[in-house]
Formats: C-alpha cells, sequence, structure tokens
C-alpha cells in the first residue's frame, strides 16, 4: 500500500547545518527583531521544505518516518513520500469525506501509519484533528464526539462496534471512517478511498491563530476538557523553543513511546523531530511491554528516547546489564514526576541520565531539563524558551525562591505563542485559568535560586495534615526506593485528630507478594521515615493490585481519594 519508487538522494552537507536552513530563517522572530507571521502552516512551511531539501540531496538518507510492528513488518517514508501520501490522505477527506477548512475529526487508531498520514492530511486541508487513544470506551467515544461536534471519525476494527453503539446521538456526526482489511456497512474504507484518490492538492492558507488541534484533558481532577491549540501554539512553536529540549539533527532518529492519544505523541512523534528534520521511529507496541522496548533500542539505531515515567519504572525492573543499546544518547521523561530512584537506576546500569520534561496539554513543554544542564534528582528543568515561568501564590504575586506555591506562565504583557486558546465551549474554565498576569496550571511546585522548579502535586493532591503540606510525589518517591514497591500512589485519608493523614496505595513488586503484609507496611513507614521528614509518612497502607489511571497513564489520585472520603 505505502511502496514507492525510492527517491535518488546524494547527501553532502553537515546535519545540523542544514537544520538550520528550516528554522534559521524564525530566529530573528525568537530574539524578537521581527513579528510572527499572519500565516503559518506546518505541512507547507516545514515539511514541504525537508521535502525539497531532500531532493536537491542535502540530507541525510534516513528516513523521515520509520514504523515497525515487532513481527517482521515496516514501513518507511522520505518527506517526499510523506508529502506524496499525505496529500491523498487530504483529498480522501475533503473530497470523499466532504470536510472543509474548519472542521473537526476525531482520530481514533493505535501506533499504526494512518495516524501519521491523516495528522499530516488535517495540516494540508486546515481540518481540526482531534486525536484520542484507543483505550476509550463507548461512554468516552460518544462524551468526545458529542462535546466536540466532530463531523468525522476514524478508527480501527476495534472500537468500531462501539462508535456504532453510540453514533445516533451524535447529531453531528457525518461520516465514519474505518482502517481496515476488511468492510463494514455504514462506515467508509480507508484504504480503497486512498487507494482511488490522486496527490494532486494544494495545502490551504491558515492564519498562525487559525484552530489546528483539540486535545481532551487527561481528566485527573474530573471530566475532561477540550484544550484547543492553534496554527501557532502547535506548529509554529518548535521553530522557536524546541531544539533547545530534544537538540536533534538530520541525521538523527527520535523514538517516543506515548500513545497516540495525547499532545506529547504529536509533539515528541510528529511536529518537533520534523522540524529538525529528524527521523521518526515508531513501534506499533499494543502496550508498553518492557522486553520489546529493550530489545528495539538494541536492533534499531534510535539516538533519543521519549516515554513516561510508568515506562522507565518497568524498564529499571529488568537486568540492564544484559541489553546494549546501538546507539541511545539521550533519554526524556514526561507526564509526570520521574522518581529520582528510578533515575539513578537507570543511569547506574546504562550510563545515560533520563531529562525530564514538564508541561500540560495546555501548555506543550514549558520546563526542561536540557542536554548539557547538570541534573537535580527531582528537579524537571528549567522554564523553555518564549514561557516566563513562575510561582506564585493565590492572588498571583510571584514568590520568592524556595518557597511553595502555584506552577504559572506569564500571560501578560504579551501571551506566548506555546499556550492553548481557550477550553472550548467554556468560557467559565477558560477565565479561571487565568489569575493576574499568569495563566495558573493547578499544579504546586517551588523554584530553586538557579531557576529549577520542582513539582509538589497538583493542587487538590496536597495533603494537610497536623497543619503540614505535604505533596504525594515526595511521599511517593520515598516509597519507590523501597524494593518491595513497584508502584505507588498516596492520597489523604480522613482523620479524626489530624483532620487528614498521608494513605500510600502500593503495588508489590514480584518477590514481595508473598510477604506478611502488616509487618511490610511498618518497613515501609519506617523507611518512609528515616528518607524524607518523618511527619510525611504514610499512616495508613493499602496493598493493591493496580491503580487507577487515565487513559495516558497518570494515576488517577482523584479517584483514590475520593474513595477514601467516601468511605
Amino acid at each position: 500500500l505505502w511502496t514507492l519508487k525510492p527517491p535518488n538522494r546524494i547527501f553532502h552537507g553537515h546535519p545540523r547545518l542544514l537544520a538550520s536552513d528550516v528554522y534559521s530563517q524564525y530566529e530573528s522572530i525568537r530574539r524578537g527583531e521581527q513579528k510572527i507571521p499572519k500565516y503559518f502552516n506546518f505541512a507547507s512551511d516545514v515539511l514541504d521544505k525537508w521535502s525539497e531539501i531532500e531532493k536537491a540531496g542535502k540530507r541525510p538518507s534516513n528516513p523521515a518516518f520509520w514504523w515497525i510492528n515487532g513481527k517482521g513488518k515496516e514501513v518507511k517514508w522520505s518527506f517526499e513520500e510523506l508529502g506524496f501520501l499525505s496529500r491523498k490522505v487530504a483529498n480522501v477527506l475533503t473530497k470523499v469525506c466532504g470536510l472543509q477548512k474548519g472542521d473537526r475529526i476525531v482520530v481514533i487508531l493505535p501506533r499504526v501509519p494512518e495516524w501519521w498520514l491523516v495528522n499530516v492530511a488535517c495540516m494540508r486541508a486546515g481540518i481540526v484533528l482531534i486525536p484520542g487513544t484507543s483505550q476509550l470506551s463507548a461512554k468516552d467515544i460518544l462524551y468526545r464526539l458529542q462535546a466536540s461536534k466532530a463531523a468525522c471519525i476514524i478508527t480501527d476494527d476495534t472500537l468500531a462496534p462501539a462508535v456504532d453503539a453510540i453514533a445516533s446521538e451524535c447529531q453531528f456526526l457525518k461520516t465514519k471512517v474505518i482502517v481496515s482489511e476488511g468492510s463494514r456497512e455504514g462506515w467508509l474504507n480507508f484504504t480503497d478511498m486512498y487507494k482511488n484518490q490522486s496527490a494532486d492538492h494544494s495545502c490551504v492558507k491558515t492564519r498562525i491563530q487559525d484552530s489546528m488541534c483539540i486535545f481532551f484533558t487527561s481528566g485527573t481532577t474530573g471530566s475532561p476538557k477540550m484544550a484547543e491549540h492553534s496554527q501557532g501554539s502547535l506548529g509554529f512553536r518548535p521553530l522557536l523553543s524546541e531544539r533547545y529540549w530534544l537538540d536533534l539533527t538530520p541525521s538523527d532518529t527520535i523514538w517516543n513511546t506515548s500513545d497516540t492519544g495525547w499532545i506529547l505523541a504529536s509533539v515528541a512523534s510528529v511536529l518537533d523531530p520534523w522540524v529538525f528534520g529528524s527521523c521518526v521511529f515508531i513501534h506499533k507496541l499494543p502496550q508498553i511491554e518492557s522486553a520489546a522496548i529493550l530489545n528495539t533500542l538494541c536492533k534499531y539505531p534510535i539516538d533519543a528516547l521519549v516515554g513516561v515515567p510508568t515506562m522507565f519504572r518497568m524498564l529499571v525492573q529488568n537486568d540492564l546489564s544484559s541489553y546494549k543499546f546501538m546507539k541511545l544518547k539521550h533519554c526524556m521523561s514526561g507526564g509526570e514526576p520521574l522518581n529520582p530512584e528510578v533515575m539513578e537506576q537507570w543511569k547506574s546500569n546504562t550510563g545515560l541520565d533520563i531529562h525530564e520534561v514538564y508541561g500540560q496539554t495546555e501548555t506543550g513543554i514549558i520546563c526542561s531539563v536540557f542536554k548539557g544542564m547538570k541534573i537535580k534528582p527531582g528537579a524537571m528543568g528549567k522554564a523553555a524558551p518564549l514561557f516566563d515561568v513562575q510561582i506564585v501564590d493565590k492572588s498571583a504575586n510571584v514568590l520568592p525562591p524556595g518557597q511553595q506555591g502555584e506552577i504559572a506562565v506569564r500571560t501578560k504583557p504579551i501571551r506566548p505563542l506555546g499556550l492553548f486558546s481557550e477550553y472550548v465551549d467554556n468560557p467559565k474554565k477558560t477565565a479561571e485559568s487565568e489569575r493576574g498576569d499568569f495563566y495558573v496550571t493547578g499544579d504546586r511546585g517551588t523554584m530553586d535560586e538557579d531557576g529549577y522548579f520542582q513539582f509538589i502535586g497538583r493542587d487538590d493532591d496536597i495533603i494537610i495534615s497536623s497543619g503540614y503540606r505535604i505533596g504525594p510525589f515526595e511521599v511517593e518517591s520515598a516509597l519507590i526506593e523501597h524494593p518491595a514497591v513497584a508502584e505507588t500512589a498516596v492520597v489523604s485519608s480522613p482523620d479524626p485528630l489530624r483532620g487528614e493523614v498521608v494513605k500510600a496505595f502500593v503495588i508489590l513488586s514480584p518477590t514481595f507478594s508473598s510477604s506478611d503484609l502488616e509487618s511490610l507496611a511498618r518497613d515501609l513507614q519506617e523507611h518512609v521515615k528515616k528518607t524524607t521528614a518523618p511527619y510525611k509518612y504514610p499512616r495508613k497502607v493499602e496493598f493493591v493490585q493496580e491503580l487507577p489511571k487515565t487513559v495516558t497513564g497518570k494515576i488517577k489520585r482523584n479517584e483514590l481519594r475520593n474513595k477514601e472520603w467516601g468511605r
């Protein structure tokens, strides 16, 4: 289906200088010497530029996109091929599905090549992409289709029955497209439509403020909200800032294991690597399996790895000394804080640091431990370019270093380019996210004298016990250092004397599954007392088989907390 005649390319030139051919023209904007352009489209202004560089023989021969399924099948595209294929898909969306510029499309696909083609095709046609994870239930899909008023949905055989069960309740849904080798009644087949389309398509002209994507938030504190990102905040932003956290070249290959349903997939598997002309590597990975990940790193020339903390926690439970990575030199973790103990284990066994990045659906990446920066265990780095990040109090006053408050991004007098536009159809929540001159994240943290930020917890997650304010992450980090703890979540629990106390939900490591739980609970409590301030130790410990998580893998502490307070 994807086979094309390989382009005839002879590479000459230095990779890092080539990358600057694309983003150097925007350096004057970053320095404030030139205004942001009125019009921008990532497909025509970035991807097609790399295609031209490629045709001129000025890019290495590595692919722009490299996909494997772990069973011997692989797909490789150059930028030229990506352009050809995505233009065909753009014609599918506009000519067959009847979508127009500004229409919304929900795309729920696993890590398959079609997901990347639809992404780029939406850019070319000006269609607003709304990604969703394949773990969504029929109820989740109904909520997203109704809230977004999407005109089209693209999914696969796995979720098609769930869509059919609720489609009649979605008045704006006009077209259903299935990515499948077979047919399904009431659905258009993606492959059949694609084969019959030409690649003659002209990229639409989009304004910098035009809507590009809508992401549903993780829902860690309530129902997911629709955070809208523009061509500027999502597509143009990496041209000004993202070389600082990735620092890739056209010769590099990056593998981001994130699910396709959340913003890090768009950032680290589409936009930011392709700004550098780098190769995006994807393993289908039906689920995160540590052996599959480690073996892939040994077999393929992957330079940079991006994953969620859960992945790294799983990886360090293996005998890492038996794996020899082919080319890996840069590791990044994002989505929630990574415990220092895990970072130390990874470093001691692989010789590689894990660089933390911090951001939200609403902000993209606003803090990072950039290459070359000193790594401070427990710290998530410094503010990224474009963002003035501060710690503020309830009155939006900037707090001094070392003082705990809310992580916030300055929006006045100039709103930073990378920030979301609004919560769609929710002006109240949009207004509530602004406080004084800042957008407030809802996350609590501190900043030290060197400008490094440390995450304490969601504002709702903070535990106040006998007047002490306790962040769940610091207790979880202490617990995870104990060999008995595979994973843990800490929340508040009601207490008649102290108001609330720290409670830990613990998943045991396999080697401790037959331990005496009462004795082990006491051991864990003593361990925390010795590792951090004694008042933070969990007065209650409950051993569980699993922890509730969002579809993006974040622990749903609010669900555990509600359970505790509802007893």
